[in-house]
C-alpha cells in the first residue's frame, strides 16, 4: 500500500464570524493563529476536515 503524503496546512483567514463547528474543526487541526502552519498526513479524516473549512485554509504538498 502507498503511504499517505504529508501536506502543509496554513490558516489564512480569521475565525471571527465563523460558526462554532468550523472553529472546532480548525482547532482539531492544530491551528490557533492566522498564518500558522501545521503538517498532517493526507488521510480521509483530515481531507474531510479540510473540505469543510477550505475557505479559511491554504493547503500545499509538503
Amino acid at each position: 500500500m502507498a503511504e499517505p503524503r504529508e501536506i502543509k496546512i496554513t490558516l489564512v483567514k480569521s475565525l471571527i464570524g465563523c460558526s462554532e463547528k468550523h472553529r472546532r474543526i480548525v482547532k482539531a487541526l492544530g491551528l490557533y493563529k492566522t498564518n500558522q502552519i501545521v503538517k498532517h498526513f493526507e488521510t480521509p479524516q483530515i481531507l474531510g476536515m479540510l473540505h469543510k473549512v477550505s475557505y479559511l485554509l491554504k493547503v500545499e504538498a509538503a
